[in-house]
């Protein structure tokens, strides 16, 4: 695949090192992605100089290498790979590769032997090793009492290495680059050969979604204790949690143990009140936001996939922390005589949605719907452990919310929400959220089912899938978030409800035109539901393993 690195970052399975080229320039960065992306990220400008003077350069990237050569000569340039996880190699011929800094204030560069130097990036807590292996390397770093004034590095002729690490690095002999290259490549090609399911007709879809997927991957770091899959590297470089089940689900039929791993991430780091955590990087973990629970739909469909996840004891920890976090929703989102609630659109993962332009807090009954599916999938597990009474109990809890529900959130017009401390009922129905009831429509009648499915049809389905606001709502905005973009997450979870209630075509409709989708926006944060333009983050995970969950299901049904 040809990677244009200002879309999709090029990075490698375990990396944080990535590099860019930059939204609105042609300026190009080796950057690190610890600490997520409210910490800075950029750590050298990269510039080809031919006797001393810039030249303008060209660049072809693929998954696993990343060339930059004079516009006027290809066999000037200098190449990057990423053999190990924290080893990025540089090899130089006919050019000068110059690397300048991002610095800060107490940012340190030093030279610890003949050609080798150690850089102390103080804001990331980071430090790298620049290692001549062979060639030649000049810097110019003045001192300035308690750091440099600035690092200019000029490499030339040869092979050289960046390490990446936080207190040490041992002293090693490094791969030769074509060692290294070779090495690089087969890990990549394992990984594609297993993502890939022989589509023609999606094929440059497969490339992007399969390298998405594999470089956005970080290695076990801080607080996580095991390889974590970023939603992207190159701007959301965090782990959210609801899109975390999403990747998971898509490498739970082939790497089990990483698929389980993107939950592990979020039990780990469950707070002692019940709740997962907003977001979590290798540094930082946020509870300000709350999302709903998907973890037990999730890992009941992993299940299904792989007899991995039937093993009792990851079972009965899914199963545990499950049970905290609705001991969560009961005591602390859940007034008297009131439905849980959602406290901050960005709860909800729906962030400016048009439900709640009134304020807060919102009886919503998305919210609802996923604990009434996370009781009475909490029910069937507590059966598989033989937990014979907590099933029942379970099963009451999800029918007493259930019938509340329908009593507060939904009349003949459908289902709404309500909003303040009075509970008002919200007039505003535009927003594609409030139908997502369909999740549990194996509990509805089926005249109100029917009437959904006819609602999305008429009113959100557009020629590349379903509009997050439907599109003659005064609310709708081009490019707003969720007042109208196509999400995968929530495009696969109406695809899964429609064809599990038996509207089979409905669901193989939209998860077609998603698939097509793909063709024409790539695999962005969301999409334009008129155009189809990807927009916001290009290179994003969730959307990613979205459309490789459907397009395995396509090629299951065929």
């Amino acid at each position: 695949m040809k990677l244009d690195i200002r879309e999709i970052p090029f990075s490698r399975f375990g990396s944080y090192f990535c590099i860019s080229k930059e939204k609105d320039s042609e300026e190009v960065y080796i950057r690190d992605v610890h600490g997520g992306d409210e910490a800075p990220s950029r750590l050298f400008k990269i510039d080809l100089l031919k006797d001393g003077v810039e030249k303008p350069f060209d660049i072809i990237a693929s998954e696993t290498s990343l060339k930059f050569f004079l516009q006027d000569d290809i066999e000037k340039y200098a190449e990057i790979i990423l053999p190990e996880e924290d080893e990025l190699h540089i090899e130089v011929k006919g050019v000068e590769l110059r690397l300048r800094d991002k610095k800060v204030k107490y940012d340190t560069f030093m030279e610890l032997e003949d050609g080798v130097f150690e850089y102390h990036i103080y804001p990331k807590e980071l430090k790298l090793k620049i290692t001549k292996v062979i060639g030649e390397i000049s810097v110019n770093a003045p001192w300035n009492i308690i750091g440099n004034d600035f690092v200019d590095i000029r490499i030339r002729n040869g092979h050289f290495v960046i390490e990446s690490y936080r207190t040490f690095s041992d002293k090693k002999d490094y791969d030769t680059f074509s060692k290294g290259k070779e090495k690089i490549e087969q890990i990549y090609n394992e990984w594609f050969d297993n993502m890939n399911k022989g589509s023609e007709k999606y094929r440059s879809s497969t490339e992007r979604a399969a390298y998405i997927t594999w470089s956005s991957v970080v290695h076990p770091h801080g607080i996580l204790k095991d390889y974590a899959m970023y939603m992207s590297k190159l701007w959301m470089y965090n782990i959210w949690s609801w899109d975390n089940c999403f990747n998971a689900l898509n490498l739970g039929e082939q790497y089990p143990e990483l698929a389980y791993a993107q939950l592990k991430i979020f039990m780990d780091t469950q707070d002692e009140s019940g709740v997962y955590p907003d977001f979590v990087n290798d540094k930082f973990v946020s509870y300000n936001c709350i999302k709903p629970p998907i973890f037990a739909i999730t890992y009941e469909k992993l299940m299904e996939k792989n007899d991995y996840f039937k093993k009792e004891n990851r079972l009965r920890i899914v199963y545990e922390s499950t049970k905290k976090v609705m001991k969560y929703f009961d005591s602390f989102r859940t007034y008297e005589g009131r439905l849980p609630h959602y406290k901050h659109g960005n709860d909800s993962g729906w962030d400016n949605a048009s439900l709640f332009h009134k304020g807060m807090p919102v009886e919503a009954p998305d919210l609802a719907s996923f604990l009434i599916r996370s009781y009475d999938i909490l029910s069937k597990f507590s059966g598989n452990l033989g937990e014979e009474q907590e099933a029942k109990g379970f099963k009451e809890k999800a029918d007493l919310l259930f019938k509340f529900l329908m009593e507060r959130l939904y009349d003949e017009d459908g289902f709404y929400g309500r909003v303040g401390k009075e509970g008002e009922k919200i007039d505003i129905r535009t927003s594609l959220i409030l139908r997502l009831p369909i999740i549990i429509g194996y509990r509805l009648d089926k005249n109100i089912v029917d009437k959904l499915v006819s609602d999305l049809e008429e009113n959100f389905e557009t020629e590349y899938g379903l509009a997050t606001e439907c599109v003659n709502s005064k609310f709708y905005k081009e490019n707003g978030y969720w007042l109208g973009p196509i999400w995968a997450p929530v495009t696969y979870l109406f695809i899964d409800s429609l064809r599990n209630n038996g509207y089979c075509e409905a669901g193989n409709r939209l998860s077609e035109k998603f698939l097509n989708l793909t063709l024409v926006g790539g695999m962005a944060e969301n999409f334009d539901p008129i155009t189809g333009k990807g927009l916001v983050d290009t290179s994003f995970t969730w959307t990613s393993s979205v459309f490789l969950l459907l397009l395995n299901q396509k090629s299951e049904l065929h």
